[in-house]
């Protein structure tokens, strides 16, 4: 079953594509619901998918097919090419890029990967700023990630090698805002520096562990550190 927003976006989406031909951009999406930031569409977008209703067509610009509709059964098609009027909703790669990028894990069509953004490097020895790059996926086997949403970061330095994490290495984050002592963590400092480190609690205080002897321990106040995500799985090539 579907939310009210879900429906909303499903059914502007399909309506869009039988009057133009194209996907609506995220801004045209985002004034339709009345949403405040891109942030809430690419949520629902997700959602979407991983429910069956929605396909994104990656390495197409602004290519989103409607697979179904609430009111169809599970398997009904949307269209049909020998139907009238039929509008095709996979779009030309000429159309604008589409917008943003998507946190919830799309399923391929064989069942077997999954395809994640691929952020920028994230730092395994002092913090850097995060750097987002839309245009870049992975795909990774689905049996690595379970439920939730998932993303992946490069990582950049050698401070958790002890950790068989090392530079170069694609770090597999599930997406969450709580994790236990000793898991390997993202954590945003200040609102601005972002690094992959073991997560201890000291009372009030949270320390960020290296995995290797040549690097202090950096210990906060709970406010400034906030986690996006736990580490789940390493791909690495040779």
């Amino acid at each position: 079953m579907l939310t009210r927003k879900q429906h909303q976006l499903l059914l502007y989406i399909d309506d869009h594509l039988r009057r133009t031909g194209y996907s609506p951009s995220f801004d045209e999406m985002k004034d339709a619901l009345e949403l405040r930031s891109k942030s809430g569409i690419h949520r629902l977008i997700s959602a979407l998918e991983e429910r069956g209703f929605l396909r994104r067509h990656h390495h197409r610009a602004r290519a989103l097919e409607v697979l179904r509709l609430p009111h169809m059964g599970t398997e009904a098609p949307v269209a049909s090419s020998a139907g009238a009027g039929f509008v095709p909703a996979v779009i030309s790669q000429h159309q604008t890029e589409l917008e943003g990028a998507f946190s919830e894990a799309s399923v391929a069509n064989d069942r077997q990967t999954v395809t994640i953004p691929l952020y920028g490097r994230i730092a395994a020895g002092l913090p850097i700023e995060a750097m987002q790059d839309d245009s870049d996926w992975i795909e990774v086997p689905i049996s690595l990630l379970g439920t939730g949403e998932h993303y992946a970061l490069t990582v950049a330095g050698d401070s958790m090698i002890e950790a068989g994490i090392l530079d170069g290495d694609i770090a597999i984050i599930r997406r969450r805002e709580t994790a236990e002592n000793g898991q390997i963590i993202v954590a945003l400092i200040d609102g601005q520096e972002v690094t992959l480190k073991k997560l201890r609690r000291r009372g009030s205080m949270i320390a960020l562990e290296a995995a290797n002897r040549d690097y202090e321990t950096r210990i906060f106040p709970a406010e400034r550190v906030h986690i996006q995500g736990r580490l789940v799985a390493l791909f690495r090539q040779y």
